[in-house]
């Protein structure tokens, strides 16, 4: 009798429990999915606009030679890296705002936002000087001087955009957890033709301007990011004027407290983020050392995969909000709820677009330069991008998810791990030990990516679970100390 029941009553619970986890999953799918991604949709429109900025910047220069392109991705990957450390320090604001507005205090969220201006400031003045007086230390890695002198006047020009950056961070951290993502779009968009525009002008010397190649790549993105800030800026001060939103009434001054609190859960995020870019940034400066061809390859490929990512990236700051709109409202079930369904549609475009590369990687790469030689070495290192699209967009939302639940440490140690212990030691021994070239490299960053983002799935799964059994303890609490009284 005990064998009976163990071989058919036991199978045909387990089938029972899974499949009522998988009906409660699909269920919690189609509830989450809509308002996900009706927030997402514009975040995601918005992040594939900003790296349209890089993308053309690369078309434009790429037209001019192989070592401004070259210079393009040298300077660019330096001034992306301190650029991403500064808008790190402002990703707290996606659990800050979003936990204030979930929990129903706008007033505090307005103050959030007033105090991240400040947060701009302080990054913005290192981030110029390190950009300024850092870059010409590339040559001692060895990067040709045709290059670096190109890249430095490149960086220097784009240098002068970052506390607009920051700012423009800011406001779109703050207008993402209010749901007021079309603006954003919008400004990103338009923001896209004066940069095109620029490019034309400023590289090749239209309409009576010098012919400045690079540099003149680096002052169109500048002038780009200026105006953003301010399209922003004036959409949030119209719309409080308008709408008496009580932003206008927030003091201005700064509160040590708050500051500190933003610094304190974004910092973790910058080093994460710079750890991430500075990988793609050390692997540029060593293809710096190899021939022309690789570098330009190695350069329109990162472009490739950059734009792929602002997909999923854009999904995890949407996760994010989501999550830490949850968070605040104390419905854990939500967040887990919303974390999940992020990490779905995030992974669920990668594999699409790792199709993509491994079918049309001639064509992508003939979008950026006829030489025939570029096209052949920039088609094999998509071959290997293909392999870590869906591990990059499984990490780069789960690191929005986990951020939206508060926690901004995870995911920096993982990078440390994943990227700079593993996958940068592997790729420089392939490129350079094992003479693979700028593929070795391309293989290196595939590891770690897996790494980090099998690190960051399993930590999400334990983290709700976690946060689960928290909020039962305090409820239990509660409900003893109610009996009690």
């Amino acid at each position: 009798m005990d064998f009976y029941w163990f071989t058919y009553y036991c199978p045909q619970s387990l089938n029972m429990k899974r499949g009522a986890v998988l009906r409660r999953a699909w269920h919690g799918l189609q509830q989450e999915f809509r308002p996900l991604l009706q927030l997402a949709g514009p975040v995601v429109l918005a992040e594939v606009g900003w790296m349209s900025m890089g993308l053309v910047d690369t078309i434009m220069v790429g037209r001019v030679s192989p070592e401004a392109l070259g210079a393009v991705g040298v300077g660019g990957t330096v001034c992306f890296t301190v650029a991403l450390f500064g808008i790190g320090l402002l990703l707290g604001l996606d659990y800050t705002v979003a936990h204030a507005l979930g929990a129903g205090h706008t007033d505090d969220a307005h103050r959030w936002l007033i105090q991240a201006l400040y947060v701009a400031f302080i990054a913005a003045v290192p981030g110029m000087a390190i950009v300024w007086w850092g870059m010409p230390l590339l040559s001692l890695i060895g990067v040709r001087a045709e290059v670096l002198d190109q890249a430095i006047l490149y960086g220097r020009a784009l240098s002068w955009s970052l506390f607009p950056l920051f700012v423009l961070t800011a406001v779109r951290r703050y207008l993402q957890a209010f749901g007021l993502v079309r603006a954003v779009s919008l400004a990103v968009i338009s923001a896209n033709v004066i940069n095109a525009a620029g490019n034309w002008m400023l590289v090749f010397g239209h309409l009576g301007f010098r012919a400045m190649g690079a540099e003149g790549s680096g002052w169109a993105t500048c002038i780009s990011r200026i105006y953003m800030a301010l399209c922003l800026i004036g959409y949030v001060l119209m719309s409080a004027y308008r709408n008496g939103t009580g932003l206008l009434q927030t003091s201005l001054r700064p509160d040590g407290a708050r500051i500190k609190r933003l610094i304190v859960l974004g910092l973790p995020a910058a080093t994460q983020m710079a750890l991430e870019c500075g990988v793609f940034a050390t692997a540029t400066a060593l293809a710096g050392r190899l021939e022309s061809v690789a570098l330009a390859a190695h350069q329109i490929a990162l472009n490739a995969a950059s734009f792929t990512f602002m997909v999923p990236l854009g999904i995890s700051s949407a996760g994010a909000v989501r999550v830490g709109q949850a968070m605040g409202r104390r419905d854990i079930a939500g967040a887990e709820r919303s974390g999940w369904t992020a990490l779905a549609l995030g992974a669920v475009f990668m594999v699409c677009a790792g199709a993509a590369f491994v079918f049309f990687p001639a064509a992508i790469i003939r979008l950026f330069t006829p030489d025939r030689a570029v096209i052949a070495t920039g088609a094999a290192l998509l071959l290997v991008a293909a392999l870590f699209q869906l591990f990059d967009g499984v990490q780069v939302v789960a690191t929005g998810v986990l951020r939206g639940s508060g926690d901004t440490r995870t995911p920096m140690l993982s990078n440390l791990v994943g990227h700079w212990l593993l996958g940068v030691p592997i790729g420089y021994a392939l490129c350079f030990h094992w003479r693979w070239g700028v593929t070795g490299l391309w293989v290196g960053l595939c590891v770690g990516l897996v790494a980090v983002a099998i690190a960051l799935l399993w930590v999400w799964a334990l983290r709700v679970r976690v946060l689960a059994g928290e909020f039962r303890a305090r409820e239990w609490s509660a409900h003893e100390a109610e009996r009690a009284t």
